[in-house]
């Protein structure tokens, strides 16, 4: 079908986004098109705009955080009918037939592509992505609000799995994955200690009214002896940090794509079995698990709505540290 698409595009990193019109086109086989309804502002859309990962697909529309209706159905499509809602994330395609394919763990397939890196994303009015990797969302959840459990409520599921069941974790950056990991946790029975930048009364005003027992400066020890952290914050020098947090045999897990340098540290904040880990990316398995277990807590996800052609000033403000929670465009 002729026709155009509005989108927000980036031609080169560190430039930021420019509206433009892409031709409409029917979907590919195995392919579906979407009427984008909501699409949030991740972190990860920053580090690609900013050019802090290497390698994308320019010209890029970024967005990974997708709440859209099927309006096209490509052949070889089964499952899905026009008119459903779907969600996409960050993970759209991989090969399915390499060593981590075949034994459950896709998101380190070596070809994988991702949504809004290697693959047009959610900034726009109507995107495309592979039948495999959508998802139904839970009714109950509006589009604006159902957008950010797409990629912070997923990598916050990953991160919280892998950073053990201890009763008192540690998140330390304190915006949209974690507002929605320290709802997962308290569910799990467990106590959350949020640090915070050092000074921003915002982000600590707000990790308390989302359930954490404590919130202090990310430059400061806990009041207690942690069993575990998660690091949401793109900063290295809270590795070191977290580990002189945690007790013996507990886990440090870095939750970013993109970090900061690690400084050096003592071997002996490491030692006594203590485990640093990084997450990456997510598999179509996390998500069947945790969009079944958000409406069961339920999770209630921060957000604030903002216009497609605003996606800049989103940007900005998620890179100035001005938003609690999270940025939704509408288009």
């Amino acid at each position: 079908m002729p026709g155009k698409l509005r989108a927000m595009q980036l031609v080169r990193p560190g430039a930021g986004l420019k509206a433009v019109a892409l031709e409409r086109r029917p979907p590919n086989e195995g392919e579906i098109r979407i009427r984008v309804l909501a699409c949030a502002v991740c972190r990860t859309d920053l580090h690609v705009v900013d050019g802090e990962l290497p390698d994308p697909k320019l010209p890029i529309v970024p967005g990974h955080e997708i709440v859209g209706r099927v309006e096209a159905i490509g052949e070889a499509v089964g499952g899905i009918e026009i008119g459903d809602r779907v969600g996409v994330p960050w993970l759209g395609w991989t090969c399915g037939v390499c060593e981590y394919c075949i034994s459950g763990r896709e998101n380190l397939c070596p070809s994988a592509r991702f949504t809004g890196y290697h693959i047009d994303g959610g900034f726009a009015d109507i995107t495309y992505a592979d039948a495999r990797y959508v998802f139904a969302l839970p009714p109950s959840y509006g589009d604006q609000e159902a957008a950010p459990l797409l990629c912070a409520g997923l990598i916050g599921w990953r991160a919280l799995k892998s950073a053990g069941a201890g009763k008192r974790l540690g998140l330390y950056g304190f915006g949209a994955a974690a507002h929605i990991a320290v709802q997962v946790a308290k569910h799990r029975g467990q106590e959350v200690f949020a640090f915070v930048r050092p000074g921003d009364a915002q982000a600590h005003d707000f990790a308390l009214r989302m359930g954490a027992i404590w919130a202090g400066d990310s430059d400061k020890p806990p009041p207690e002896v942690l069993d575990g952290a998660i690091i949401f914050a793109p900063a290295g020098e809270l590795v070191p940090a977290a580990l002189r947090a945690i007790k013996p045999g507990g886990t440090v897990v870095c939750g970013g794509i993109h970090m900061s340098d690690i400084p050096s540290f003592p071997y002996a904040i490491l030692w006594q079995e203590r485990v640093v880990r990084s997450i990456a990316n997510l598999t179509r398995a996390d998500a069947e698990e945790f969009l079944a277990l958000a409406p069961q807590i339920p999770i209630h996800c921060e957000t604030v709505a903002c216009a497609l052609d605003d996606a800049n000033q989103a940007l900005d403000d998620l890179r100035a540290g001005r938003l609690s929670g999270a940025a939704v465009l509408i288009p």
